[in-house]
This record gives C-alpha cells, sequence and structure tokens, in this order.
C-alpha cells in the first residue's frame, strides 16, 4: 500500500496558503516565515536596501571585507624566487612572502 503526505504551508502574516518559506537573520539568530508570494515580495522589497548596504557574510561567520586588489600570485612568486626568498611552486603562497611583495612595492 503506498502513502502520500502532504505538507501544506501557512502564511504566517495573514493565515492564508503560503507559497514558499523564507529564511533570513537578524541580530545574529536566523529566522524562517512561511509567506505567500505577496507577503514574500513585501519582505525582500522591505529588506532590499539594507541588502545593498550590508557585507555578506561566510559560513563561518566571517564577512568578506575584500576592500583592495590582490597581487597575481605569478607575479609574487617570480619576484620572491628573485629575491631568493623560499616559494613554493604551487600552492598558497605564505602571508610572509606576500608581505614582503607588498613592502618592496
Amino acid at each position: 500500500m503506498a502513502q502520500r503526505v502532504v505538507v501544506t504551508l501557512f502564511d504566517d502574516m495573514d493565515g492564508g496558503e503560503a507559497a514558499e518559506t523564507v529564511a533570513f537573520g537578524l541580530d545574529g539568530k536566523s529566522y524562517e516565515i512561511d509567506l505567500n508570494q505577496t507577503n514574500a515580495k513585501k519582505l525582500r522589497t522591505a529588506l532590499a536596501p539594507y541588502l545593498e548596504a550590508a557585507r555578506k557574510q561566510s559560513k563561518s561567520g566571517k564577512a568578506f571585507r575584500h576592500t583592495a586588489v590582490s597581487p597575481d600570485p605569478s607575479a609574487v612568486r617570480a619576484w620572491a624566487r628573485s629575491h631568493q626568498l623560499d616559494v613554493p611552486p604551487r600552492g598558497r603562497i605564505p602571508k610572509r612572502v606576500y608581505e614582503a611583495f607588498e613592502a618592496a612595492n
């Protein structure tokens, strides 16, 4: 015998049928709310100016604050080799090498 389970979402604002569950966070807390299309659009419209001004946060919880363009790793490697600094041919370049490169340029 087969069973069919139907889950019906109800809009948490007006009690009608909801179309989606919207997840958001504020003050370090995560929230979910079931909304119909109209109420979901209202929420997104209300939050839009704040989202545009905000910084995105990584899954580790650290905000992305990339404010400068990083130097090209191949240029850093070439510079480091020309200055007899130990730098691996592949993979992550040590921070001290980047710092020395920045100080010299």
